[in-house]
This record gives structure tokens, sequence and C-alpha cells, in this order.
């Protein structure tokens, strides 16, 4: 999951996502990523009162970045969660960078990350809006490599604080994952309407929101 109001605003401040280096920003590096666990223990606690067995992950534990770019994340945990029944639970978080000293990792790029391992079949990203907008207003049903590049700079950012780059951004890290993985399939959606992630899960010809394909 994303860490929300509660990781970005605690980053915008010390330009965490940036780099780490005076003490003051280290100060900041500590916060924000007791911001990002204050929120992942209330989404695990929140899972498992309702009977999912969710284990969380915690990126910051293990992930190396080289210049903001995630290099290294020991997937050993989640391997195991998964053959033993269990869900893993990742988030945005901070991590120790060789270029920058720290920075931040979004959920996308852990996605980006684990998608070489784990070759998911789809992807589901569930957020404040009901799909990926256009500059109309509308939700963008269909994006593919080939017609991202025009949409880009008609996409606006998220609402709120986003210290990781907003929705355009985001859309860019998926475009670039199937990409790399064509039989994956991303799915935006909106986490406002109350049962679509369940339809979502059971239909994956689901039509809602806005999917990411490599065609």
């Amino acid at each position: 999951h994303g860490s929300g109001s509660f990781g970005h605003w605690a980053a915008r401040p010390y330009g965490t996502r940036q780099g780490v280096r005076a003490p003051a920003q280290w100060r900041g590096y500590a916060q924000v990523a007791a911001a990002a666990a204050r929120l992942n223990r209330i989404v695990t606690d929140a899972f498992l009162e309702a009977d999912v067995p969710v284990l969380s992950v915690q990126p910051s534990a293990s992930a190396r970045c080289r210049d903001g770019a995630l290099k290294y994340l020991d997937t050993y945990p989640i391997h195991t969660a998964l053959a033993r029944g269990l869900v893993p639970l990742v988030y945005g978080d901070v991590a120790l960078d060789d270029v920058r000293g720290g920075t931040i990792i979004s959920t996308e790029d852990i996605f980006l990350y684990l998608a070489d391992e784990l070759r998911p079949a789809r992807i589901l990203l569930l957020g404040e809006v009901p799909g990926v907008l256009g500059p109309d207003g509308a939700v963008v049903p269909h994006i593919t490599p080939l017609d991202f590049p025009a949409l880009r700079e008609a996409l606006a950012g998220s609402g709120g604080v986003d210290v990781t780059g907003g929705m355009a951004d985001k859309v860019a890290q998926m475009v670039e994952l199937v990409q790399h993985h064509p039989e994956t399939c991303v799915h935006i959606l909106s986490g406002a309407e109350p049962g679509l992630l369940a339809r979502a899960l059971l239909n994956a010809g689901l039509h809602a929101g806005t999917r990411i394909t490599a065609q």
C-alpha cells in the first residue's frame, strides 16, 4: 500500500525523495519511516480483523537503491509467505541509497522490482479516483506504451501531497512494467467504491477503471 498523507506529508519538508545528507534530513528520514510504519500497522490490523492473513514486510529493512532506483530487496519473506498461504503486505517506505544517502521508494517502485520475480498476471491499483483521468476529466479506459506519450502531458498529479510523482509517474512506471512483462495487465480502480475490489478480483474482464497493457 501507499503511504498517503502519512508518509508524503512527513517527507515533504525534508526533500527525502531527492536525497538525505544533512543531520536534519536524517532525522526526517527516521520520521518518514515511522510515519509509513504507523500507517502499515493500521492497514495490517484492518486486514487481520477482516480475517485476511497478512504478513507485513518492511521494505526499508533490506532495500538498497542507487540514485533513486531500487536495486535490491530481500524477497525471501515474500516468497515464503506466499508458499505458506499468507498475504505479504509491502508498502511505500524509505530506503538507503548509494548515491543519495537515502530516498523514498513508492509502492510502484516495489511492484516493478517484484514483477521480475513473481511474474503476476494482474496488478490492481486502487486510489481516490475511478481510474486515470484524461484532459476532459473522463476515465481513460485503456493505455498502452504506444499511446502513453501523448497522454502523459495531459495527466494531472494526485489530489494531495505525493512526493513520489503523482498519477503521471505511477502510470509511467506501470507502462514500463507491462513493456518488460507483456503477460501482465495493470488495472487502476477506485478504492472508494464498496465491493469494487472484490468484483475486480473475481472478474478479470470487469469494465471499470483503466487498464494498462502491452498492446
